[in-house]
């Protein structure tokens, strides 16, 4: 479905949707902010039921506390690596993945309630219901992927697949861009430029060429993750001495680009830099070309946040992954994206 031939469809200067839209990208946005801390501080496995419906309330009595504890006593994490920690050390661990988890069922309540109100009020035509509806089960979806990567470090290995949890964020991901894209549509439904489209031809294939690499770079982050490769090689640039490490790409290749920490890092850091000097070369070639303000601006804010990012990113690396470095870093990977998609925005 091409999204910007769909743009004349919708009802114009729709502020309200516009407004709920981009409140329910700010939620998403602080669920994938959650969902990092949950990770940077092992608390992803510490709820070993999936209780979609009857979750929303955490134990509520210390014997509900004992048995959900129990619970957790049985899993591989426990048995392996935790098995000398007390209640009270659990509810530490627990209270992250309780929040994480009721998050996302606010964000379906926040999405479900004010969607059947505009469609009452008559704000939602036949044209935006379907992608809004689409949205909603993407959302839907995100959750049944996100118990089914936690399933994964439930059985045999106190470890989350990084395939599983790549797959979890980007999703994340894919919903957070089409709230922000349609409520952009909504907002502003006929575009700013004035100049003739090849004017913007370059600066149009740039804007997307670092959307993508922004997108790709948010992906090998996610393996960095999953795989624990952050907590190796904390230098830069160079890797244990070198600019490339010893052992990149053991073989077969095709599985150590997704599972060896010194190639899935290196991959990491190449994309993050590859992206920056995308985003500067975009910037720089932006100040030449005759943009509209809004325009201009998504520039500007571009390549301040790659700034921000590179800068928390080798900071996060060098200092050893600390849990508050680490979470900003991904915030602004996310925000980077945001920007990203709102430059194209504003060039179609």
């Amino acid at each position: 479905m091409n999204i910007q031939n769909q743009t004349n469809t919708f009802k114009p200067k729709n502020n309200e949707v516009s407004n709920w839209l981009l409140l329910i990208a700010l939620m998403v946005l602080i669920m994938v902010l959650i969902g990092g801390i949950t990770r940077l501080t092992g608390s992803g496995l510490s709820m070993v039921e999936w209780r979609p419906l009857m979750g929303f309330l955490p134990p509520m009595s210390n014997e509900e506390w004992i048995r959900v504890f129990s619970l957790y006593k049985k899993s591989p994490e426990f048995i392996e690596i935790n098995n000398a920690i007390s209640l009270s050390d659990f509810k530490e661990i627990f209270w992250w993945e309780y929040i994480h988890r009721l998050w996302g069922r606010l964000i379906g309540i926040a999405f479900v309630i004010p969607f059947l109100w505009f469609l009452f009020k008559g704000l939602i035509n036949k044209s935006l219901a379907p992608r809004l509806l689409l949205l909603f089960i993407l959302g839907g979806a995100q959750g049944v992927l996100g118990w089914y990567m936690v399933k994964s470090g439930l059985v045999d290995k106190p470890e989350v697949s990084q395939y599983r949890l790549a797959a979890h964020l980007v999703f994340a991901l894919v919903l957070y861009l089409g709230l922000i894209w349609t409520a952009l549509e909504l907002r502003y439904p006929k575009s700013e430029n004035s100049q003739p489209h090849q004017t913007y031809k370059s600066l149009k294939a740039l804007a997307q060429l670092i959307f993508v690499f922004v997108f790709i770079t948010i992906f090998s982050g996610a393996l960095v993750a999953g795989t624990d490769a952050g907590f190796y090689f904390n230098t830069f640039p160079l890797m244990d001495g070198s600019l490339i490490p010893e052992n990149y790409f053991p073989q077969p290749w095709y599985v150590s680009a997704f599972e060896d920490i010194a190639t899935v890092q290196f991959h990491h850091r190449a994309l993050a830099i590859i992206t920056f000097i995308i985003a500067v070369i975009t910037w720089w070639y932006s100040r030449g070309t005759m943009l509209e303000k809004r325009a201009q601006m998504a520039a500007n804010i571009l390549i301040i946040i790659a700034l921000a990012q590179v800068t928390l990113g080798i900071s996060t690396l060098v200092l050893g992954v600390p849990v508050s470095l680490a979470a900003l870093h991904q915030t602004f990977a996310v925000l980077l994206l945001s920007a990203s998609v709102w430059f194209v925005f504003e060039l179609r």
